[in-house]
C-alpha cells in the first residue's frame, strides 16, 4: 500500500474535483485497454481488480492472461509519470470498484511545487517499481527456464 500517496488524497492543497477525483466503477468494467494512452494515474480505495496482459501464442491467436490482481491499497497506471507511452496491461474489475483517479501531470506539478511532499513519494514510487520489476525478472526466468526444458535443452539451466 502506498501511504503517502493515499495521505495526499487528505492534503487540503491537493483538492479533490480539481486534482483528483473519485471514480466508482461496477463489476467486470475496463478502466483502461492495453495501448490506450492516458495521464491519469488510480488509487484503490475499495474493491478488487485484474491486471491483463496481451500474449501472442502464434498462428494469429492471442490470450489475455491475467497477471496480478489489485486491491484496497494499491496503485496502478504509474508508468505515466515517468514517460510519455501508451499503457501497458489492460486492468478490469473483477468486483464493484471505487478509484481515486489523479491527474498525472496535475500531480507531477503538485510534487514539484511541494518538493518537501514530493520526494518522498517519488521515493515510495520507485521502491514500489523496483519490487514489481524484481517480480517480473523472477516470472521472465521462471518461463523461460519451463521453455529450455519443454525443448530438452535442460543443460542450458
Amino acid at each position: 500500500m502506498s501511504s503517502l500517496l493515499f495521505d495526499l488524497l487528505e492534503n487540503p492543497d491537493f483538492q479533490e474535483g480539481s486534482l483528483w477525483q473519485k471514480n466508482q466503477y461496477g463489476a467486470n468494467s475496463t478502466i483502461f485497454t492495453e495501448g490506450d494512452h492516458g495521464r491519469e494515474i488510480y488509487l484503490v480505495l475499495d474493491g478488487t481488480l485484474r491486471m491483463l496482459g496481451k500474449v501472442d501464442i502464434g498462428e494469429q491467436r492471442k490470450i489475455q492472461p491475467g497477471f496480478g490482481e489489485l486491491s484496497k491499497g494499491d496503485f496502478f497506471g504509474e508508468l505515466v509519470l515517468f514517460d510519455d507511452m501508451p499503457r501497458s496491461a489492460t486492468v478490469v474489475t473483477l468486483s464493484d470498484v471505487e478509484l481515486a483517479v489523479v491527474d498525472g501531470d496535475k500531480l507531477l506539478a503538485f510534487l514539484d511545487a511541494h518538493p518537501e511532499i514530493g520526494y518522498p513519494i517519488l521515493k515510495e514510487l520507485f521502491t514500489t517499481l523496483v519490487v514489481r520489476l524484481r517480480k517480473a525478472n523472477q516470472r521472465i526466468f521462471s518461463l523461460f527456464a519451463w521453455g529450455l526444458k519443454s525443448k530438452g535443452l535442460n543443460s542450458y539451466l
